[in-house]
């Protein structure tokens, strides 16, 4: 059975997810703040974490650096906070997704099937070499001059997708509805930042980039 941890410090919302997902099949581990959160996942290592900003002893963008201080575990953020400075930060530190209070049971539902999905390894999936960095899409690894590139999950998520289609244009509303949820289409200054960032890690010349293209108004390009 899938294991999936679940952080949260109100009583009735923990019962009703951990209920909800084992009428689902799948194995439910609840506590109600940080450090419990990560003894849980030192004890047995779970396979997705639903976790809660607002913890009574830490916030949870610190749950997030103790977990991926040695897990690549997917992590949906579950928040009442709704804020784009959150969203990035939580994000920025290894969140893989951000669901905002008060949110729907299916949809919740549908991204951890997504968040799985994209953790299962794929290993047929190919090696990309360029002139500049190679990317091991089935290791989700990125290597410059033989020394790996720490890419944030959003920077993985949103590279993957422009791999996909390799010499296409990758417009700006599929790239941030593939990579922050289905719905959003319009932050377009998510993927100005981010773009900014990757060209900054992988191109030779970020000002000038080879391989991470802008089509201005339209989208993304990436040339292999």
């Amino acid at each position: 059975m899938t294991r999936v941890l679940i952080v949260e410090d109100e009583p009735q919302l923990r019962r009703a997810l951990g209920i909800n997902l084992h009428a689902r099949r799948y194995d439910v581990v609840t506590v109600a703040d940080g450090g419990g959160a990560l003894r849980a996942a030192a004890a047995n290592p779970p396979d997705l974490v639903i976790l809660d900003l607002g913890l009574p002893d830490m916030d949870g963008v610190e749950v997030i650096h103790g977990l991926r201080g040695w897990t690549q575990v997917p992590i949906i953020i579950l928040s009442a906070r709704d804020g784009q400075d959150d969203k990035v930060d939580a994000l920025d530190a290894g969140a893989d997704d951000y669901l905002t209070k008060p949110f729907g049971m299916d949809e919740l539902l549908a991204r951890i099937r997504a968040a799985l999905r994209r953790a299962q390894p794929n290993e047929d999936a190919p090696v990309i070499t360029t002139e500049t960095f190679t990317i091991d899409l089935a290791a989700k690894r990125v290597t410059r001059a033989d020394v790996e590139v720490r890419l944030t999950p959003t920077e993985w998520h949103l590279l993957e997708v422009l791999t996909r289609y390799p010499g296409r244009l990758v417009t700006g509303k599929q790239l941030l509805q593939e990579v922050w949820g289905p719905t959003h289409g319009v932050e377009t200054n998510y993927l100005r930042v981010y773009m900014a960032q990757l060209r900054r890690k992988l191109e030779a010349e970020p000002a000038h980039p080879r391989h991470l293209i802008t089509e201005p108004g339209l989208g993304y390009r990436f040339e292999p």
